[in-house]
């Protein structure tokens, strides 16, 4: 009969075997797992970066990405390999000190970010670089400001954001940054489960960007790449202990399952943190803003044109000095998005031209001559970041051109960190004269082009407005006289009425309750005719900006707020983009169209005197945009604004804190796993905590020993850490204490193991038990170097132990056949 029998009186220090020092720091084997993990890395790295695919339209940023992945680990992987060799060959085969194996582990990242700056430079500043790829100060600095561009175009870009030179650059930054510091944890900390929290960085860019579902590709390759980096990190644990290959592949249904509880988790929590404005990669971009709408003195494409049009009294903006005296429209931006909510909205810009450049900036198609047109124009009281430019500008002579871009699909002008305020700029332009024959001539747009999948993109419409188009349309023998037809449409005779007080629908359709209606003024106008264009299969879009104004006493032309308008572009092939205005406006104001004249009754108030009383209404649901990004609204500065820009602040904090919830779970859930084995009291919970606590520390524990002769090794351990000399008394006594209070958990376990069954229930056992456990636990936590504590507690290697003994005792064993 097995008794539990106090511990022995100790005297003095006990006479223990003294663990011996490995003979090598680097045991064999060690380089080759090294590799496996920074490829492991890699690979996980580069799943993760499947993340970022909703972020953009194309996939343009992959292979750039995934070279920085390739760089980063080709680089890991040579100069670990090169240290291992230069130290052989230095010291004559002697093993490596664990202090300077210490010093060099931060080398490798250093050199890692060293080929990632020759590689960005290689890709976006190879001309001032030696042979196109070693950096140079002009290059870096080139290098610079192509960063500085990709920090511009994130304000600027909604998701999914044009793949621009500097959104680019700056993915592949990130991209490689995650890779080395992926790697750095993997392989030079030897952490690979850990190293799995980089990959949720570039998890964080779609789940706080994107507007809707991300797609499973974003979520699933992630979980992947992080079931990967825990297999790997199964793998070393048990490769470090002598595992066989065969137990290798114990850690995989743990991996597995944990990828698919990571997979779940974002579903969930993708669904729960919030997205910035519009699906914007950055707040704050209002390309409307600038003085704001609400005062009359920007045209801000997302409030219509009401907030200009009802001002009690006009704002004069802009002078005009004309070298033609009929100049045509000021287009300050085009609309090119059709969406359920926002109704014609402004899509991505593509700002890497600026005005600057020598080349033409939009000449009409097959260099067509047109009618030249040089005007100056002088800010009055305009303040936007749009810059009113006659059609198709060539040149735009401006103070600090850098600072204005050029979006060749739309012919917009912004600036980027600048306004009209206070600004004179001379444009020459060339707009189109195209004449009736011309335009008849004209053949349908090859499908599947860029202008004709983008600017004919329509959700389905209500059945009444295709009907209408097929039967405006019928006669047509050229998209010409099918533009015409709807372009007559809109007139008196059909019962349209010019006016700012538009009555209520009655349908869920508000395309369809104008159309029927037939009440409201120029956007409404020109939505409307935009969206039946583009239902008979011909590119079209909705532009902003300004008639050419009254022409002054002293000369030139005066532009107000009562001049605001909004008109049609048509894209015909090899003529380009021509306007087109069906909003029986007063002549005066009217810009001449000879190809779409208009009936000479068509004249209203000059000043309308309603006031609004239902806001412009909205189109159907957004059409799948190929080039440009549906929903990317740029807004103007309003009463809301304030609010708008307390959101990013709420969504880093949102991140921060859901970053802090996740790297909290793994020590709450290890405290509740120790919770419930105190509660639990008997010896063989309190054993499996003080093995849990063992492994978390990364001490030596063997399943196959005693309980006695695991106490032995880890009495070993506590007392090989007791430092010697002047001081050491103190902690000579804890470990002391510690190593009496190991055997005693010892021999309990030994006892409730192989004793009379039922003997475990003496609370005075308990009770002891439940005083060791901890003085046990200090002593083996005062034994490690704090870096093992810290891993201890935010990363607790048992609590992966016992998800992988879990998930393996739900998996059948297979019956072995011979």
């Amino acid at each position: 009969m097995t008794t539990f029998a106090p511990p022995p009186v100790r005297t003095g220090a006990p006479a223990r075997a003294a663990v011996p020092p490995p003979a090598d720091p680097r045991p064999p084997g060690t380089l080759r797992r090294e590799g496996g993990t920074t490829l492991a890395a890699a690979v996980a790295t580069a799943l993760g970066a499947c993340s970022l695919a909703p972020v953009f339209v194309r996939p343009a940023w992959v292979l750039p990405a995934l070279s920085a992945v390739a760089v980063v680990a080709a680089g890991g992987l040579l100069l670990r390999a090169a240290g291992t060799a230069l130290w052989d060959w230095a010291s004559g085969g002697r093993a490596v000190p664990a202090r300077l194996a210490a010093a060099g582990v931060p080398l490798v990242p250093l050199g890692q970010l060293l080929l990632l700056t020759c590689l960005m430079t290689a890709q976006f500043a190879p001309d001032a670089a030696v042979g196109g790829w070693l950096p140079t100060p002009s290059s870096l600095d080139a290098l610079a400001g192509v960063l500085l561009d990709g920090s511009a175009e994130i304000r600027e870009q909604s998701t999914p954001a044009l793949p621009l030179t500097g959104l680019l650059a700056l993915t592949v930054l990130l991209v490689g940054l995650v890779a080395v510091t992926v790697d750095l944890v993997a392989v030079g900390g030897r952490q690979p489960a850990l190293a799995g929290l980089g990959l949720l960085v570039l998890f964080c860019v779609p789940v706080s960007t994107v507007t809707g579902s991300v797609g499973l590709l974003a979520l699933a390759a992630p979980a992947a790449g992080l079931a990967l980096l825990l297999w790997a990190d199964q793998s070393r644990r048990l490769a470090a202990r002598g595992g066989t290959g065969t137990g290798r592949g114990a850690g995989t249904p743990a991996a597995v399952g944990t990828a698919a509880l990571a997979l779940a988790t974002g579903l969930v929590v993708g669904s729960l943190v919030p997205t910035l404005p519009e699906g914007r990669l950055a707040a704050g971009f209002g390309p409307g803003g600038g003085g704001g709408g609400s005062t009359g003195t920007a045209l801000d494409p997302a409030a219509a044109l009401q907030g200009q049009l009802t001002l009690p009294e006009p704002v004069d903006l802009l002078r005009l000095d004309s070298s033609v005296l009929d100049p045509g429209y000021l287009r300050v931006v085009t609309l090119d998005v059709y969406d359920a909510e926002e109704g014609w909205t402004v899509g991505n810009l593509n700002g890497e031209a600026s005005v600057a450049q020598g080349e033409e900036l939009a000449p009409l198609p097959g260099r067509r001559e047109g009618r030249r047109v040089e005007a100056t124009i002088t800010a009055v009281g305009h303040d936007d970041r749009f810059l009113p430019v006659p059609t198709s500008p060539l040149s735009v002579a401006i103070d600090d051109p850098e600072a204005w871009r050029f979006d060749p699909d739309t012919g917009t002008v912004f600036g980027r960190d600048a306004t009209t305020a206070g600004r004179s700029y001379r444009v020459t332009a060339v707009e189109p004269q195209p004449s009736e024959e011309e335009l008849r001539a004209a053949g349908p747009v090859l499908p599947r082009t860029p202008i004709a999948e983008r600017d004919t993109a329509l959700p389905v419409l209500d059945p009444g407005v295709t009907d209408l188009v097929a039967a405006l349309t019928a006669g047509a023998a050229t998209p010409y006289d099918a533009v015409r037809a709807i372009h007559d449409h809109f007139d008196r005779e059909n019962g349209f009425v010019y006016s700012l007080s538009t009555a209520p629908g009655t349908g869920d359709d508000d395309l369809a309750d104008f159309l029927r209606l037939k009440q409201g003024y120029c956007e409404q106008y020109a939505g409307a005719m935009a969206a039946m264009v583009r239902a008979a299969g011909i590119p079209a879009r909705v532009a902003l900006g300004y008639t050419p104004g009254r022409v002054q006493p002293g000369g030139g032309r005066l532009v107000t707020s009562d001049d605001a308008h909004a008109w049609v572009e048509v894209y015909f092939d090899d003529l380009g983009w021509i306007p087109f205005d069906p909003t029986p406006i007063d002549t005066e104001r009217a810009v001449e169209l000879p190809w779409a004249p208009r009936p000479a009754d068509q004249e209203i108030l000059e000043r309308p005197t309603d006031v609004p009383t239902v806001p412009t209404p909205a189109p159907i649901a957004p059409a799948p945009q190929v080039d440009r990004a549906a929903g990317g609204v740029p807004q103007g500065q309003s009463a809301a604004e304030g609010t708008s820009a307390a959101r990013p602040v709420l969504v880093g904090a949102g991140v921060l804190l859901g970053l802090g919830v996740l790297l909290a779970a793994p020590a709450a859930a290890r405290a509740l796993q120790r919770r419930r084995r105190l509660a639990d009291g008997g010896p063989a919970a309190v054993w499996d905590e003080l093995a849990a606590t063992a492994r978390d520390l990364g001490l030596p524990w063997d399943p196959a020993h005693t309980p006695r002769q695991q106490a032995a090794v880890l009495v070993r351990a506590v007392d090989g850490a007791v430092p010697r000399g002047q001081g050491g008394g103190a902690h000579r006594a804890g470990a002391t204490g510690a190593a009496d209070a190991i055997e005693r958990l010892a021999r309990a376990e030994e006892s409730a193991s192989y004793g009379r069954p039922g003997g475990t229930g003496d609370p005075a056992l308990r009770s002891t038990l439940a005083t060791a456990l901890p003085t046990a636990r200090r002593g083996l936590a005062a034994a490690v170097a704090p870096r093992a504590r810290l891993r201890a507690l935010l990363w607790p290697a048992s609590l992966g132990d016992a998800v992988s003994a879990a998930v393996t005792a739900r998996v059948p064993r297979r019956r072995r056949t011979a």
